[in-house]
């Protein structure tokens, strides 16, 4: 099974809309396709922006898309790395897909070290296929 990491921005364009590839991969994520793997440092990320007021996201929609993921996911905490990054913020996800041979799923791949398991959602449905 396809092991993978999703970045912040897939959830919350996934959240936004149920049409384009972000949501793909959300209801194929909820439908256990893959092996999805979390750190606490994720989702206190994915509480964090999820709970930004100009997102205005219903309580019910945070615990929907959160808890799906903490529900069909395996939770791992890796230790951080050293490597320089753009955005720190996008460390942990990096980390952990390091860690457990996972491809990170991200809208911001200019954000993370050129790297093949770095993907968008588009890139990453094409390689499912």
């Amino acid at each position: 099974m396809q092991r993978i990491v999703i970045d912040t921005n897939v959830i919350i364009s996934s959240a936004i809309s149920t049409q384009g590839n972000p949501a793909k991969i959300m209801d194929l994520v909820l439908n256990k396709k893959f092996e999805v793997y979390y750190s606490s440092e994720i989702i206190a990320e994915y509480v964090r922006v999820f709970a930004k007021p100009r997102l205005n996201f219903t309580r019910e929609i945070q615990e929907f898309f959160i808890n799906g993921i903490k529900r069909v996911g395996i939770l791992i905490d890796p230790p951080a790395s050293t490597l320089p990054m753009l955005d720190e913020s996008d460390r942990v996800f990096y980390d952990l897909a390091k860690e457990v041979g996972a491809i990170v799923i991200t809208g911001n791949t200019k954000h993370y070290p050129d790297e093949d398991f770095i993907m968008t959602p588009s890139e990453f449905l094409e390689f499912i296929n």
